[in-house]
């Protein structure tokens, strides 16, 4: 753009980033929430720049859209609501889930579609949509920093929104050729040099400004589904449902070795085929004890734990809304991936819950934010601090009757 954003040779999406933010915000172009750094940014024009979607045949076709919730996205947000499409909206940082589906009251007037497309409307006027919600996304409409003609996309740096995406297509709820519409300014649209794109990242095939509607037709292919070996412990933890979404797709029999757990196979002495050898023979057994105790209440010490003896005051984990199809062998294949085994585990799956005593407040506290979000067989499995805490040696629990 003549006159606009810079930017040197070699530049990184680092240095992009910061170019855009900057020229925003000294143009006087950048809009509510200020500053712009370290954002999606919104910008003068960016309802205008909404409003051209309404003449995009891919908005017209589309039934069930996902807009991120930031704020240049708003007009857009609001246009499918008063198109009476099905409204998805990913929760901030995915902290409680994939997607929030925007439900406006019955008869609602055009003040309140408003408000159901602004981030107070996404928080009062919508409801979870589980990974068992069979999403089926036409249309997806993602925040930039800057992108290219040729569709190349640079987002505010954490991955969110590549995330979204190789989510939704972990979920099936994407399509290879689900296009992808990108709201941004003028300004915003820079040449971005093709080394600085990595497999993971979202491309896109339309960019709306406030003055240019532009077809990239972009050949660059979308990522297909979680690349599980850049996923840190760290992003696991943050991400409850990424959990969830891990262990589906183990089940399944594909290979979702962490970025971690590739650092750890690369030091260790044993070869991996051998730990993963080692790693069946600790679970037959307890598979098999899993199949015989089904919906019966027992207690089992891990012998991959330290003993309770000598353990001091003991703190214990509820783990409810259990399904009755779920053995105790899933939840302690589960425990063992989330690295949250117990010292004890007190399996009553009649009563469809389970208690896990760790050695302390502080590791029980950790594993509850491990075990955040999992779901078992269909359900998200409710996980927290037992009410009624006790002391060791003491077998059974009253708490969560």
């Amino acid at each position: 753009m003549e006159g606009g954003v810079r930017l040197r040779a070699g530049a990184s999406k680092g240095d992009v980033r910061e170019k855009v933010w900057d020229y925003l915000e000294a143009s006087g172009l950048a809009d509510f929430p200020r500053p712009v750094h370290r954002r999606i940014p919104n910008f003068k024009g960016s309802h205008q720049a909404c409003c051209s979607i309404k003449e995009l045949d891919v908005f017209n076709r589309a039934r069930e859209i996902k807009v991120d919730p930031d704020k240049p996205l708003e007009g857009v947000r609001l246009a499918a609501l008063q198109a009476r499409k099905t409204l998805l909206v990913p929760t901030p940082r995915l902290r409680t889930g994939l997607f929030n589906k925007i439900v406006p009251p019955s008869g609602a007037t055009k003040e309140i579609l408003r408000i159901c497309a602004t981030s107070q409307g996404i928080k009062e006027y919508s409801v979870p949509v589980g990974l068992d919600g069979k999403a089926r996304v036409d249309l997806v409409v993602v925040g930039s920093v800057a992108v290219s003609e040729k569709g190349w996309r640079i987002g505010k740096g954490e991955g969110y929104a590549d995330m979204e995406y190789a989510m939704m297509v972990s979920m099936g709820a994407v399509q290879e050729d689900t296009p992808v519409v990108t709201i941004v300014h003028d300004c915003q649209v820079v040449d971005i040099a093709e080394e600085l794109l990595d497999d993971h990242d979202l491309t896109v095939d339309y960019i709306l400004t406030p003055t240019r509607t532009i077809k990239t037709n972009c050949k660059r292919p979308k990522p297909q589904g979680i690349i599980w070996h850049k996923v840190s412990y760290e992003m696991l933890g943050k991400i409850p449902i990424l959990k969830s979404l891990r262990h589906r797709e183990k089940q399944t029999g594909k290979d979702v070795t962490l970025l971690d757990e590739h650092s750890d196979l690369a030091s260790a002495n044993t070869p991996a085929v051998l730990n993963e050898k080692a790693m069946a023979e600790n679970t037959r057994p307890q598979a098999a004890m899993g199949s015989a105790q089904i919906g019966q209440h027992y207690v089992e010490s891990d012998s991959l734990s330290p003993r309770l003896e000598g353990s001091g005051m003991i703190t214990t984990v509820y783990v409810g809304n259990i399904p009755p199809s779920v053995r105790v062998s899933e939840l302690k294949c589960a425990l063992r991936e989330f690295h949250a085994t117990p010292l004890r585990l007190n399996w009553q799956g009649a009563q469809h819950r389970a208690f896990l005593d760790y050695k302390d407040k502080a590791t029980a506290e950790s594993a509850v934010s491990s075990l955040k979000g999992l779901s078992l067989g269909g359900n998200t499995l409710r996980v927290e601090l037992a009410k009624n805490q006790r002391n060791k040696g003491q077998v059974e629990i009253n708490s969560h009757k």
